[in-house]
């Protein structure tokens, strides 16, 4: 099937900035009382929106999750992603490939703020290619995994969700693209990744953004 629109997730899938803003959320958690290794901050907040784990953040820090720790959070977190963010190898490449293969249907439909997701974008060398198409799962009724803003971006698109495909990266995000619809293949780096990615949804692994133009060229 040549499918009519393709929407990708931004972080992990186009730019590499899950670490880097785990790691700030991880220590800003533990200055405020909850400590958490790399990998464990990374299990539980992976794909998420920090706000709306907000019960068991104020559960386990005994802290409210005020609108002051947010605001520190985004400029500390911006600050890293500005001055460490590298874009994904192979995203350029699939990038082009589905501007190709939709005649420039493509949008990118994140989980994270407006702000985070266009300054990425720019710093890589990626936002000319999704200008005007960029939502964000903050300006939903609901985020992933509901499929909220994958619906958006297809709509958007004029493309019915079982003839989109979603690029994705973690369980959350593919349930998201899965309930709109879509067809979803995830971008899996780590193999020891792919089972619960399958579980969620994913028909496809694949493990580098480069080997989506020839995956792309075989539908």
């Amino acid at each position: 099937m040549r499918f009519e629109a393709i929407l990708f997730d931004c972080d992990g899938v186009l730019v590499d900035s899950e670490p880097i803003t785990n790691g700030v959320l991880r220590d800003m958690l533990e200055e405020s009382g909850w400590s958490l290794t790399s990998e464990e901050c990374m299990r539980v907040f992976i794909g998420k929106a920090v706000r709306d784990e907000r019960a068991i953040i104020e559960q386990r820090t005994g802290r409210p999750l005020t609108e002051d720790w947010m605001g520190e959070f985004y400029a500390r977190r911006n600050r890293e992603l500005q001055a460490r963010l590298q874009v994904i190898d192979g995203a350029h490449e699939a990038v082009a490939a589905a501007h190709a293969h939709t005649g420039q249907r493509i949008a990118c439909a994140s989980g994270a703020d407006r702000f985070k997701v266009e300054m990425q974008l720019t710093q890589v060398g990626l936002v000319d290619f999704f200008a005007g198409r960029i939502f964000s799962g903050h300006e939903m009724p609901r985020s992933k995994p509901a499929p909220d803003v994958y619906l958006a971006a297809a709509a958007h698109l004029g493309a019915a969700g079982e003839r989109c495909l979603v690029i994705e990266d973690t369980p959350t995000g593919i349930t998201a693209g899965v309930a709109a619809g879509a067809t979803v293949w995830a971008y899996c780096p780590s193999p020891e990744q792919g089972p619960a990615l399958l579980q969620a949804g994913a028909s496809q692994l694949f493990g580098h953004m480069a080997e989506l133009p020839q995956l792309l060229a075989s539908v």
